[in-house]
């Protein structure tokens, strides 16, 4: 069984499925037999192991169509990876190495403005401006759907190293919440007390 999935937690694991995941799947074949055939013990006996065998079947051969999409891949994904160079990093979530794979999808062919800008809102999952700025070969990246430094940062600069033109430099500019801005949404100092200050970070 593969287990959490959420960001950040899950690494690696082996697709071993448990009895619970080969249940969902199994095939009930005595509603095709007549009842004082299915009520035999014997070939009651029988049909249950042919039917978690059938479901054994279908598990594995949906399983296997996850592994062709890259939002539900997991084993796969090294195939994935390797289809688009990446080198496999095992220490990384199944959610971050999809990112990774998603953004160097994305980032495939010349390099424009909208490649780096589809890049950055994959890993950052929010909305991202590209800004050329006045400064020769210099342009600005600047994250406006999400708050803070977006997670998975250094692999989304692995990415841009990757795509960019060798002589263009790139800056980041990040979206915090300020006073002013807390306290127009009536939040005061005592509740303010009361949150972290990544949530600080983030509250709207």
């Amino acid at each position: 069984m593969y287990g959490s999935n959420q960001y950040g937690v899950v690494k690696y694991a082996e697709n071993i499925p448990t009895p619970e995941d080969i249940s969902k799947y199994k095939i009930n074949l005595t509603k095709y037999v007549p009842t004082f055939v299915s009520e035999i013990p014997e070939m009651k006996a029988s049909y249950d192991v042919q039917g978690t065998e059938l479901g054994s079947f279908l598990y594995y051969a949906d399983d296997i169509k996850k592994q062709l999409h890259i939002d539900t891949a997991i084993w796969g994904l090294i195939f994935w990876e390797e289809r688009y160079g990446i080198e496999t990093n095992l220490a990384l979530s199944y959610e971050q190495r999809r990112e990774i794979v998603k953004a160097k999808k994305k980032g495939q062919g010349t390099t424009t403005k909208q490649m780096i800008k589809n890049v950055a809102e994959t890993f950052s999952g929010g909305e991202v401006d590209v800004i050329e700025n006045t400064a020769p070969y210099t342009f600005t990246i600047q994250f406006m759907g999400v708050k803070g430094i977006p997670r998975n940062m250094q692999a989304f600069i692995n990415m841009l190293e990757d795509i960019k033109p060798a002589h263009l430099g790139y800056v980041f500019k990040y979206t915090y919440t300020n006073w002013d801005y807390l306290d127009s949404k009536k939040l005061s100092w005592n509740n303010a007390e009361n949150n972290t200050w990544n949530q600080l970070e983030i509250y709207d």
